[in-house]
């Protein structure tokens, strides 16, 4: 369970993390992307990383 946690924990994270470069137009990857420049997205990336943040904290304890 605990390395379960660690693994959706650091895929939230990063994907979050992708969101908020995303979101604020830092990333530019996929160049078709809807979510660039849309800071909306970066709002959703931050609450999706804090998640990810928070499994991996679980896991560790």
């Amino acid at each position: 369970m605990r390395n379960l946690l660690l693994i959706v924990g650091f895929l939230a994270l990063a994907i979050g993390l992708l969101w908020i470069g995303q979101g604020t137009g830092v990333i530019t990857w996929p160049q078709s992307s809807f979510m660039i420049r849309q800071i909306q997205w970066a709002g959703y990336g931050v609450a999706l990383a804090a998640v990810g943040l928070i499994l991996i904290w679980q896991s560790k304890r």
